[in-house]
């Protein structure tokens, strides 16, 4: 199989998977308790101008969404799981949601931030720069952009080794990061590939670090 053709189908399974769990995703992964991520959310709601316009992608089931909206913040929810929508519509009826991934992300200068929370780990290194692009974009000028991503630093890192091997016998087209066999594809890059693919994407670091669960935290403004 070649790479184009395997990445679609990681995709469609990761679309697939959240589906499945959303029932049960407040409950069982939707939050964890790290302060790192309380603190960079409140970092990131002191920089935005009051009421301003946010983009939550991908919202999940709307886990952070009251923290945005408490704010006086309108909110845009995104996500490619129907399952994942529906329920986020059903506990916030008032936010604007929409059936778009982080890879089709087309709005144009009409958000003050964005988030992406716990999520950017499913996609590849092939589409970080599209995906940082459309945030780049959909920003206005000197926008804020807060997200994790679970790096290669933080995650467990001779699980991700044992992981590439794995899927290197089994033939499988992948490169050293991925971990395409247990639960929704992830792929790990470094912390110093974040920092860098974010920069050229046109952003600029306003505060990084590391969490105390999997996590590297990146706090950036649109230049």
């Amino acid at each position: 199989m070649d790479r184009i053709t395997w990445l679609q189908e990681m995709r469609r399974g990761c679309e697939e998977q959240y589906d499945l769990e959303s029932p049960l995703y407040d409950e069982e992964g939707g939050v964890y308790s790290n302060i790192a991520h309380q603190q960079f959310l409140q970092e990131f709601l002191s920089l935005v101008p009051e009421k301003s316009r946010i983009l939550d992608a991908p919202c999940g089931t709307g886990r952070y969404l009251p923290f945005l909206l408490e704010k006086g913040h309108s909110v845009v929810g995104i996500d490619q799981a129907q399952g994942m929508l529906a329920r986020a519509k059903a506990k916030f009826p008032i936010v604007r949601f929409e059936k778009v991934g982080l890879q089709e992300i087309s709005y144009h200068e009409l958000f003050d931030g964005a988030i992406c929370m716990d999520a950017i780990e499913n996609v590849p290194p092939e589409e970080w720069a599209l995906v940082l692009s459309n945030f780049h974009r959909a920003l206005k000028p000197h926008g804020y952009f807060y997200f994790t991503v679970e790096t290669i630093e933080m995650a467990y890192e001779n699980e991700i080794q044992q992981a590439f091997e794995r899927a290197q016998q089994a033939g499988l087209p992948v490169v050293y990061g991925e971990w395409p066999d247990q639960g929704p594809y992830h792929f790990h890059p470094t912390t110093q590939q974040v920092r860098e693919w974010t920069q050229q994407a046109g952003f600029e670091i306003v505060k990084d670090g590391n969490g105390e669960i999997w996590y590297y935290h990146i706090l950036v403004r649109k230049v």
